[in-house]
């Protein structure tokens, strides 16, 4: 660490030491301890989290969230660090009164944030406590605050020396930046400082830890839960909806499916009132009022994921279905948070999703299985976004070079194979 960041860090702490009665009073609030600390602290990091450089808000270093909450759960972290447009870390921000080493709930949130987006690493502070999460274990809400922590110290603690048996889990996850460590603070910087993510620590971390016991990744632990309402949805439609065909079944399953992720996807994104999909739970009927929500899907997004015409209208679903799947798509019971999904993370799970089918057994009860063509291939294969960037650039970027928006309009992209539509969302990004 240069002497003027022991400067300034230690300015910092003198400052927090000298008032902390004040900063711990329950009238001192989170906003003022992001200001006053928190941003700071990350600028020690070299991270431009004031935007000073000026850059536009596609390539800003940090993502400062507003604290909006819905239901009273926050929608997103308070910062998101980046590296260009990619997301390589978190950090929710709590006032200096929260007890970021023992209370259950901010480490909850901040493990489902970084969990969902599919980021290894992520921090809880209020700048007098510093946690450090393992994001890649799935998080559960009977958790402890120090599951899947693998590193914690308070301001006091930044000059001490590193101590690598206190924060024995770190060894073997961010070796090198352990092994350059003399103190709390080296670790930090080695680990999340610009210069560090930049030198590759976290890219090195996911690659050397992928397989590390108790991980797991979101976009495979999302699908086992939709293969489980697929499951269960075609069972019991199966079961009441006697005059059904095996493409009927299939496309009633595949839409039902399509219909809940859309609309819970669009509360987290503020596109729909929260809680419309848990809200039914409490109503006999659910499918009934269900449909009442497509109904009014349709009107307002004119797709054919809503149609009104469709004979999925017509169907029996029993409630304890519907029920059941509404509410794994809640907190606590959901480990996820849909504001942060990445759209490449879902497109992957449709890719596996649709590698099934449902199919009829004589009795006419429903069998999921792995379509033929898929079993034939050995599986289904997504296609990574750095591949689909590269291919996007050199086809879509040459079509459109030195073209005007008005004949850019005029361009008719074609994919006949779509699949989850990776490369058509690509082009139409770019």
């Amino acid at each position: 660490m240069t002497p003027d960041k022991t400067k300034h860090l230690q300015e910092l702490i003198t400052l927090f030491k000298n008032n902390i009665k004040q900063y711990k009073s329950s009238s001192y609030d989170e906003a003022n301890t992001r200001v006053d600390f928190i941003d700071k602290f990350f600028e020690l990091l070299d991270w431009d989290v004031r935007n000073i450089k000026g850059a536009s808000e596609q390539y800003r270093d940090v993502v400062r969230e507003d604290k909006v909450l819905i239901e009273g759960k926050q929608k997103a972290p308070d910062y998101s660090f980046r590296i260009g447009e990619t997301r390589k870390f978190f950090v929710e921000a709590k006032k200096p009164s929260i007890n970021i080493k023992d209370d259950i709930e901010p480490a909850f949130q901040i493990r489902r944030y970084a969990y969902t987006a599919k980021l290894p690493l992520s921090i809880l502070t209020d700048f007098e406590e510093i946690a450090i999460y393992d994001t890649r274990i799935k998080p559960d809400k009977n958790d402890k605050a120090s599951n899947a922590r693998v590193f914690y110290c308070t301001y006091e603690d930044w000059f001490k020396p590193f101590n690598c048996a206190f924060n024995r889990t770190l060894k073997g996850t961010v070796e090198n930046a352990v092994e350059k460590s003399d103190t709390n603070f080296d670790f930090i910087y080695n680990t999340f400082s610009k210069d560090a993510i930049l030198k590759g620590s976290f890219d090195k971390y996911i690659q050397e830890n992928k397989n590390k016991k108790g991980t797991s990744e979101v976009d495979k632990e999302f699908l086992k839960l939709i293969e489980t309402w697929r499951a269960e949805l075609a069972k019991n439609i199966a079961l009441r909806n006697l005059d059904l065909t095996i493409y009927e079944l299939n496309y009633a399953v595949q839409k039902i499916i399509d219909r809940i992720i859309f609309l819970r996807i669009a509360e987290d994104k503020q596109m729909e009132s929260y809680g419309n999909l848990i809200k039914l739970v409490e109503n006999s009927d659910i499918y009934k009022s269900f449909n009442n929500l497509v109904e009014n899907a349709d009107n307002k997004y004119n797709s054919g994921l809503f149609d009104k015409k469709d004979f999925l209208f017509d169907l029996s679903i029993d409630d304890k279905i519907l029920k059941s799947i509404f509410k794994s798509l809640y907190y606590p019971d959901c480990p996820y948070v849909f504001s942060v999904l990445g759209i490449e993370i879902l497109g992957n799970i449709y890719e596996q999703f649709l590698g099934k089918t449902v199919r009829l057994t004589s009795s006419h009860q429903a069998k999921v299985e792995e379509k033929p063509e898929v079993k034939k291939a050995g599986g289904v294969y997504y296609t990574p976004q750095y591949i689909v960037d590269y291919i996007v650039y050199n086809t879509v970027g040459e079509l459109i070079k030195n073209k005007k928006p008005q004949e850019i309009e005029e361009v008719k992209i074609l994919d006949p194979a779509c699949g989850s539509g990776s490369f058509l969302i690509g082009a139409y990004n770019y």
